[in-house]
């Protein structure tokens, strides 16, 4: 059995292609590298240059490796930009997983498991926020996923196809080994930008809003260790597996933390008083996110290893120096 990972020389993707390989599995990545990395896919794992909404080429893959699991990471995730060009986020989030859920289940493939965000809930009315609350996305972005989670939801009822789709909160860090990291020119993760900061990479970094009503007037998070949730996707398989329901997951510790909170951790751990500027609101940006995570715990076992803001940030500003280096030797 394979597992085709899409976006796999991503972020995120990445991560999981490690812990895939890391658990015996066998792994293909489909990514069209317009913000992967050909390096950051390990050679254990086979990378196919291509587009996920290309069902010519999917359908061959699934044919040629026996592919028995999707796990859907590609799209695009810039809530701001979702904004400026909501087109091209339903073309890219919504159409283009249409077309990959279609091969799917015309191949017989019967375990998905999708890439989606807190961001479906926009401003909750209450945090945390658990996986029944009201699901009203402010961007783009969120509704593109949410729109993805509906066509799931529908085809699970009406095929022999089951999936879990994980509601990501504040993905952050690396690799604690060092393998891999967020290495996106120009992202915006609040701990990437505030990392590469501290390193001297950026002369100052904003606030986008000083005046929600949160304690301190900045956006709270809740942030997870990319390995964490690495990690929850393979406890999402083995609950598919072992022929567990189609189910929708928080994935977060269930503790917010503000952006200068964040601010002042990364000062922390990396020694260095760095620039801050405040600046307006962005659009689509929610006051307070914060998960429940009780239903993926109980559901999957699932344990985070790495729920610490410190031990986050030092991952994060670790991979920050060896992306340095590397950039330099290459």
């Amino acid at each position: 059995m394979t597992i085709l990972v899409t976006g796999g020389a991503g972020y995120i993707g990445s991560h999981m292609v490690l812990e895939l390989l890391d658990a015996g599995e066998k792994v293909v990545v489909l990514d069209n590298l317009s913000t992967g990395f050909r390096w950051a896919v390990p050679e254990a794992a086979a990378l196919v240059v291509g587009d996920v909404g290309d069902q010519d080429l999917v359908r061959t893959l699934v044919r040629k490796h026996a592919i028995s699991a999707i796990i859907h990471f590609a799209g695009s995730i810039v809530v701001p930009e979702s904004v400026a060009d909501p087109l091209g986020y339903y073309n890219n989030n919504t159409s283009k997983s249409r077309s990959l859920i279609e091969v799917a289940v015309a191949t017989g493939v019967k375990h998905f498991i999708f890439s989606s965000t807190a961001a479906v809930y926009g401003n909750p009315k209450e945090t945390p926020v658990s996986e029944d609350a009201d699901l009203k996305p402010v961007s783009p972005y969120g509704t593109s996923k949410l729109m993805t989670e509906l066509m799931l939801a529908d085809t699970s009822r009406a095929h022999d196809f089951r999936y879990v789709a994980l509601r990501y909160f504040n993905v952050a860090g690396a690799d604690p080994k060092g393998r891999t990291g967020q290495s996106t020119p120009r992202a915006t993760h609040l701990i990437k930008v505030a990392c590469e900061t501290a390193l001297g990479k950026r002369p100052r970094m904003e606030v986008f809003g000083t005046d929600y009503e949160t304690p301190d007037g900045t956006c709270v998070r809740d942030y997870i260790h990319v390995t964490d949730l690495a990690r929850a996707h393979l406890a999402a398989l083995s609950h598919l597996r072992k022929g567990g329901a189609s189910e929708v997951v928080n994935c977060g510790y269930s503790r917010g933390y503000s952006v200068l909170e964040v601010i002042a951790a990364v000062k922390k751990v990396s020694g260095c008083n760095f620039a801050v500027t405040r600046s307006a609101r962005r659009p689509g940006d929610a006051a307070a996110i914060v998960a429940a995570s009780s239903k993926i715990r109980a559901l999957f076992g699932w344990r985070p290893e790495h729920d610490d803001l410190d031990a986050i940030v030092r991952d994060a500003l670790a991979w920050e120096g060896h992306l340095a280096r590397f950039k330099a030797a290459s």
